[in-house]
């Protein structure tokens, strides 16, 4: 990224000394000038036109990256270049708030999932793409963190359905909840507590058949479908003896409309925007 800067020659002599950069890790340093007073209005002037600068060129590199992962059907199918161009798009964006502690405000609301390297995610998209009995809709995270401190609750949604029994890419909501506590400024470690299968929508065919619109419903085939619009099976995934699975999650990225994660380790990398509350 290209910043704006006075000409050398227009500054008197300076002392070279270092300091920690705003917005980078502390292991980070560059040198910096200090400057007596005839210099200090063109530092100023400097300092206007590098803030002006990163505003447009993000947008531009928020743009890039979602037009590169626009083709890949969330990740399922990508070339190596594609792979290449979305890893630099997303590199080019984080490099804008690196080091800036988590804002828990910002990252408060649902996410829909725009693409994904994560081995876990691919799994369910290429089980839609080959068995002809599943598909997979929207995929979500939902974060509960907005009058919190240092961490939340965070829900990965995934909408599911069986064709002709179910409505279709909304059939099933499969939610996972975890925990999460803020670690360090873009680090967050997550819990995972519970799987739920929720929100069941059965399909118009199958609804006729259990429950005819032309035939008077009987009070045991309204009972079914009752039952079946509220039923609700929950999988804890730890107990008292035994702690459930962890991980370490990377927020890379956020603003107010778009969220990079990774999965520390080589789980994966994450691009998601803002979507409307579930």
């Amino acid at each position: 990224m290209e910043l704006a800067f006075g000409p050398p020659s227009s500054f008197p002599p300076a002392k070279t000394c270092t300091r920690e950069t705003d917005g980078f890790p502390t292991s980070r340093r560059v040198p910096f000038k200090l400057y007596d007073q005839r210099g200090a209005r063109s530092v100023a002037c400097c300092a206007t036109q590098r803030a002006q600068v990163p505003e447009l060129s993000l947008e531009n590199e928020k743009h890039n990256l979602l037009r590169a992962v626009q083709e890949t059907q969330r990740g399922l199918i990508t070339s190596a270049d594609q792979r290449s161009n979305i890893e630099e798009a997303m590199v080019n964006l984080e490099c804008f708030c690196s080091g800036v502690p988590i804002d828990l405000v910002k990252l408060d609301g649902t996410w829909r999932l725009q693409y994904t390297s994560a081995r876990d995610v691919l799994i369910l998209l290429e089980s839609a793409a080959t068995l002809p009995f599943f598909q997979v809709g929207q995929i979500f995270q939902k974060f509960n963190c907005l009058d919190q401190s240092n961490g939340g609750v965070v829900y990965n949604v995934v909408k599911w359905s069986i064709p002709t029994l179910l409505e279709e890419d909304n059939g099933v909501t499969l939610l996972v909840s975890a925990k999460f506590s803020v670690l360090s400024a873009r680090n967050i470690y997550l819990q995972f507590e519970e799987v739920t299968f929720e929100d069941i929508n059965i399909s118009g065919e199958l609804q006729a058949l259990i429950a005819p619109a032309l035939l008077p419903r009987s009070f045991f085939s309204l009972q079914i479908l009752q039952f079946i619009r509220t039923f609700k099976a929950q999988i804890p995934l730890g107990n008292q003896d035994r702690r459930s699975v962890g991980g370490l999650y990377y927020l890379s990225y956020l603003d107010n409309n778009m969220l990079l994660g990774r999965a520390v380790g080589g789980g994966g990398a994450f691009v998601f925007t803002r979507a409307q509350p579930l």
